[in-house]
């Protein structure tokens, strides 16, 4: 627990506020982090003592030969968890560091503490990243996933959901939005991670829809009060740990079909668009080019406001400020130019579906 990097941290924090010479010693004796770079990786005799025996050693002038390697000054014991893992030195008179000695002491604990909780923390969110990169994969390792959600004592179940989430602009440190996800969903009910720079996935599992769903809008709310800016998409629900390569992909493409912002986006919204999305791209160009070659912008924004309305002649009209008579005489225009009536389920069926396609080129 006590490396090189937190020992030289800890002398360059002390060594600066005391204006002194600080030393850390390993559990062996040796001078890990010095001032005195002279002094580095030679043993300490003193430091050797406080292990041996457990306690504090004062050092004054008259006694220093009897440590080898030892000069004038207090030397503590470095305690982790009831456990001596080294020793701190601080050179100098012994009488004027006595009222230090225990706080340096006590602050050095704290920083190799801290230091513990943030490497616990980094290995844990390294740990919940693999996992969900396995996840990702289109055939996954499950030996390394069980491993993986076995050291951070999580058990997925079903019914799992994947969330996709990607940030446009992040106005807070990453893992405090991570942190935030996994309590708004439950730790026990949700792992989250970054899948690339700016995409965070989120594995959700043992939640129904609903309840998932309900959660979604608490972080939509909290993302929002925090300025960020971002798109959110769900998958639909599955029972499987081997369906969240497809669901992951399912959010994906969600994500490319929309130029919403902060909003929450399901899957289920564009499912006939994702088959279309699937159909072989000639095929889908030879329809979508027959159906609508003859359309200018005009009709086009005409009929996709017009779908947009569930085919109301009243709303759409209002929505594209036209009087009613000129939003009639335009949807005929279409029938002329197309053969298919928008007013009418069958033809408006078709017409949507091409519309659809040109929105996928």
């Amino acid at each position: 627990m006590l490396t090189k990097e937190i020992a030289n941290a800890i002398v360059q924090e002390t060594s600066i506020r005391l204006d002194r010479n600080i030393n850390i010693m390993d559990k062996d004796g040796f001078i890990i982090a010095s001032r005195d770079a002279s002094r580095l990786h030679t043993v300490h005799g003193g430091a050797v003592e406080v292990l041996t025996t457990g306690n504090s050693l004062t050092i004054y002038p008259t006694q220093a030969s009897r440590w080898e390697g030892s000069i004038p000054g207090i030397n503590l014991p470095i305690l982790f968890n009831k456990d001596i893992i080294g020793v701190i030195g601080i050179t100098g008179d012994p009488d004027e560091l006595e009222s230090v000695g225990e706080l340096v002491k006590m602050t050095t604990e704290l920083m190799i503490q801290q230091a513990f909780i943030t490497s616990q923390l980094e290995w844990k969110q390294r740990t919940k990243e693999m996992v969900i990169e396995q996840l990702l994969l289109p055939n996954p390792t499950y030996k390394t996933i069980h491993k993986g959600l076995e050291m951070l004592e999580i058990n997925l179940l079903p019914p799992f959901m994947a969330v996709t989430i990607q940030l446009h602009q992040l106005t807070i440190q990453k893992q405090e939005l991570i942190d935030k996800i996994e309590q708004f969903f439950g730790y026990h009910h949700a792992i989250a991670g970054f899948s690339s720079l700016n995409h965070l996935f989120i594995v959700v599992s043992h939640m129904e829809e609903q309840d998932a769903v309900k959660q979604m809008k608490t972080l939509q709310s909290f993302l929002q009060k925090q300025r960020t800016t971002f798109t959110l998409s769900y998958s639909l629900p599955f029972k499987e740990l081997n369906q969240f390569h497809q669901a992951y992909l399912d959010c994906e493409l969600a994500l490319t079909m929309t130029d919403k912002e902060n909003a929450l986006i399901s899957f289920s919204q564009f499912e006939v668009k994702a088959l279309l999305h699937q159909m072989n791209s000639d095929l889908r160009k030879r329809f979508s080019n027959r159906v609508l070659h003859d359309l200018n912008d005009t009709h086009t924004i005409t009929l996709k406001t017009f779908f947009e309305n569930d085919l109301n002649i009243q709303k759409t009209a209002d929505a594209l400020f036209l009087h009613r008579n000129t939003l009639l005489y335009r949807l005929n225009a279409i029938v002329d130019k197309t053969g298919y009536n928008p007013k009418t389920f069958n033809d408006s069926l078709i017409l949507q579906v091409a519309l659809w396609i040109k929105e996928l080129k």
